[in-house]
């Protein structure tokens, strides 16, 4: 065991503990279920140090051999970042202080490590003086949420383009198939099933646009504002060095913000994307929820599509399927909405000039990314193995009244009107009465029933020869 010390008193700790007494008072206090702060914020965390640790050591503030065990430090840990995941669960309070000490202590007892020394030798390298030099948790915090969100930004884009394909594919396969289309879930007009898919495509590539423009948002950070976003502590040539740095570490197209105090302390910008992201979920949803009603039945649905037997779907009822992919989207789906509504909420309640919910704000929106991400990527698959039905989908639009309403043009309303009031009180398909009248003949009847007359603007004409 050893001993540590700070001005609240002192803790005793295991000796292989390579954290520090603030993460030990942590962990403790914010012990509400078995959750861990997120490892790519954690990652992003470290690598905000290291960028630190350079522009301490460039600046002349940080002796070179001692920036040397730390930058050796964070670069183990970012190799190996799951191993050094503290404990610490992400709702906690303090604007992101536990997590921002729980990088400073374990970046402090690895050069300590490495330099020969005992954990805890705080005189040699300090958690605060040294790692923590120039720096702040409101501005380093703040900073590494924006940079996981961008990485995470780019997950979802690369995600989503992927989805967008396998939609688009099957708007080009579907294109000559012709379906009922439904208005409140009642019979509608006809369009032609690559049509349905092109309008879920739509809405997908509107989402992949927001994207882009999402991460605009992201590339403005804070970093050298210190407590409060007057950059009190920084040195200055510490701060004309650290952002060039951390854009070289990170890979990011980062940027200091115009206004330090309004970085420090305003969340709109991760509003918004949060906005963007929920947006992109309530098309996702549409999607699946479409697709369900589709493959519903198979038998007793409407059963215009099948969709890929992922498992066994009753306990009960041998043979029986559900579309679980899609039922878990819509579930992920759902959190996402809420948890958007959750962010803005906490966004709103900031005081003055700190955002104190940070630390639940990004691991919301994270974790809605990731999810987000997986789902698409799964999601898919089911998109590109899903088949049509063409047996119902030929005889759902045979029976419906939709050939009325599309011949009622050239036969008259008031005809068209009979022939749907004969068919409901028979059980016949309108084509069979039109036909059975000699109202059109098989031929021009084929030709309106195909997708370039049925699924088409304009206003299909009878031929000349056709009686009226």
């Amino acid at each position: 065991m050893r001993m540590e010390e700070d001005f609240l008193g002192k803790v005793e700790l295991p000796e292989g503990f390579p954290f520090g007494i603030h993460t030990y008072r942590a962990i403790h206090n914010f012990a509400f279920s078995k959750d861990r702060i997120r490892p790519d914020l954690f990652l992003a965390l470290i690598q905000v140090k290291r960028a630190a640790a350079l522009a301490n050591s460039k600046a002349g503030l940080l002796e070179p051999e001692k920036a040397g065990f730390m930058l050796a430090a964070c670069e183990e840990i970012e190799a190996r970042i799951t191993d050094f995941i503290p404990e610490l669960h992400p709702f906690q309070g303090g604007a992101g202080t536990s997590t921002n000490m729980a990088a400073n202590e374990l970046i402090a007892n690895l050069a300590l490590k490495k330099m020969g020394k005992a954990f805890g030798d705080y005189k040699t390298i300090s958690p605060l003086d040294h790692v923590n030099l120039s720096q702040s948790t409101n501005d380093t915090y703040p900073t590494a949420v924006k940079i996981a969100i961008l990485r995470g930004l780019r997950g979802l884009r690369d995600s989503v383009e992927l989805f967008l394909n396998a939609l688009q594919e099957k708007e080009k396969e579907y294109a000559h198939i012709l379906k009922i289309g439904r208005t409140e879930l009642q019979d509608a007009m006809p369009l032609a099933l690559g049509q349905e898919f092109s309008a879920w495509a739509e809405a997908v590539s509107r989402f992949r646009w927001r994207l882009s423009k999402a991460a605009e948002w992201m590339r403005e950070i804070n970093l050298t504002g210190t407590a409060v976003g007057t950059g009190i502590n920084a040195d200055r040539q510490y701060a004309g060095l650290v952002i060039e740095l951390l854009r070289e570490i990170v890979k990011e197209p980062i940027a200091l913000a115009r206004n330090l105090v309004d970085a420090t302390q305003n969340l709109d910008p991760i509003v918004e994307v949060s906005g963007l992201i929920k947006t992109g979920a309530v098309s996702i949803k549409k999607i699946s929820n479409d697709l369900r009603l589709l493959a519903s039945g198979p038998k007793c649905g409407l059963g215009e599509i099948t969709l890929p037997r992922m498992q066994a779907g009753s306990s009960i009822m041998p043979g029986k399927t559900n579309p679980v992919m899609l039922e878990a989207a819509e579930q992920i789906c759902i959190h996402i909405m809420g948890g958007d509504a959750m962010i803005s909420i906490a966004a709103a309640e900031s005081n003055l000039q700190l955002p104190q919910f940070l630390p639940f704000i990004a691991h919301t929106m994270l974790s809605n990314l990731e999810m987000l991400t997986n789902l698409l990527n799964l999601l898919k698959s089911t998109i590109s193995q899903l088949k049509p039905n063409l047996k119902r989908i030929e005889h759902n639009i045979n029976s419906s009244a939709a050939v009325a309403t599309l011949l009622s043009p050239a036969l008259g309303y008031q005809t068209a009107s009979q022939l749907v009031k004969e068919a409901e009180e028979t059980g016949r398909a309108v084509i069979d009465l039109v036909l059975e009248k000699k109202l059109i003949s098989p031929d021009n009847l084929q030709r309106f029933l195909s997708p370039e007359v049925m699924a088409s603007p304009g206003l299909p004409l009878l031929n000349e020869e056709e009686p009226s």
